[in-house]
């Protein structure tokens, strides 16, 4: 019975030390987060500096990415060219090319043109969103309100000032977005590190040296029982 007291210790000891190194494993992996988390609030930081710098090099990547698609899709089109979607495939895959080409060449004509498209996109969303709400009149109609009024101004003021205003609003745009999502995951991570913090306490409180403790303690009492009864 004292074999199995102890081996059942033994288990509990192993159980307790692999949960502590899963739980630095986690750690590690949510400080790995936060790090990525940092890098991103320090280019989106950096980005809304230098707006200029910024919308260059968030049009590259944009015109890269349509490279790397192109390229792709054309390779799909490739592998299954006794398919019905053939011709489709390769029509899709020479327009990411060439918009790709257009990009990395012309970075500033495609600011300017997707500027123009953003601004469209927000005048038209905030109409939309006004009159909806004028015409509904849910319980949200002062936010949806707002929201409309603001994206309607947001299109005006970059129509306004089209095309001098492609020179900082994708560029704008993308830092705050590398902005916003680094201070997520910066978020994530220290709330991933509380609360593995919080089970490894509890763990660590629940288990190891009281589980042994009280499983020694029916064993004394057996044995004082024992001692007993032989006198």
């Amino acid at each position: 019975m004292l074999g199995r007291t102890r081996e059942e210790a033994g288990q509990g000891g192993a159980d307790g030390t692999g949960g502590t190194a899963e739980g630095e494993r986690l750690r590690r992996s949510f400080g790995w987060l936060a790090v990525l988390g940092a890098i991103l609030v320090l280019g989106g930081l950096i980005g809304i500096v230098y707006v200029g710098v910024a919308t260059l090099t968030s049009m590259l990547l944009f015109g890269w990415l349509l490279l790397v698609g192109g390229m792709v899709a054309l390779l799909h089109a490739v592998q299954s060219r006794g398919s019905n979607f053939f011709w489709l495939g390769v029509v899709v895959a020479a327009l990411n090319l060439a918009a790709g080409v257009v990009v990395i060449r012309r970075p500033d004509v495609a600011a300017e043109a997707l500027t123009m498209f953003a601004a469209l996109l927000f005048l038209t969303g905030g109409v939309f969103r006004l009159v909806g709400s004028l015409v509904v009149r849910g319980p949200q109609m002062a936010v949806t309100l707002l929201q409309g009024a603001f994206g309607v101004l947001l299109g005006v003021l970059v129509l306004g000032d089209w095309p001098s205003s492609s020179q900082y609003v994708i560029g704008c745009f993308f830092s705050l977005a590398l902005l916003f999502d680094g201070l997520g995951l910066i978020a994530t991570a220290v709330g991933g590190r509380r609360l593995i913090s919080l089970v490894s306490e509890r763990v660590g409180g629940d288990g190891g040296t009281p589980q042994a403790v009280q499983a020694e303690e029916p064993l004394k009492a057996e044995q004082e029982g024992q001692e007993q009864s032989r006198n």
